[in-house]
């Protein structure tokens, strides 16, 4: 599967942003989507991750209660949508898909990646 994101930019702390993560190629299912991040000079971390039917969602400490995952299978999308941004969110962030049940925050069992997408939060 190929996964394209997109939605990143520049943003003032206390904004908002939505990412879009498109997938095409092979099935989009049955598939666990996860975002992740990666700010300059550090490791690639997990944000957040959502079953094949939504219901199930996981989220990095960091980001929890200000963000949201979603999908949407008929257009084969996954968001991710971040309130209260902060400037330590600046980072690049990247949409996966893992070919497991559940959610995964486990980068390791995540075996497409989209090129990812600059989100920048100035103070």
């Amino acid at each position: 599967v190929q996964l394209q994101a997109s939605g990143g930019g520049l943003v003032q702390a206390g904004g908002s942003l939505r990412l879009s993560c498109a997938a095409s190629g092979r099935t989009f299912s049955p598939s666990v989507m996860g975002w992740f991040r990666q700010a300059p000079g550090k490791e690639r971390e997990f944000v957040a991750s959502v079953s094949w039917g939504g219901g199930i969602t996981a989220y990095a400490d960091s980001v929890k209660g200000r963000a949201t995952i979603s999908r949407d299978n008929a257009k084969s999308t996954v968001y991710l949508q971040v309130d209260s941004l902060k400037p330590e969110d600046t980072a690049v962030y990247y949409c996966a898909a893992a070919r497991r049940l559940g959610v995964s925050i486990n980068i390791n069992d995540y075996g497409s990646w989209g090129q990812g997408t600059l989100v920048t939060v100035s103070s």
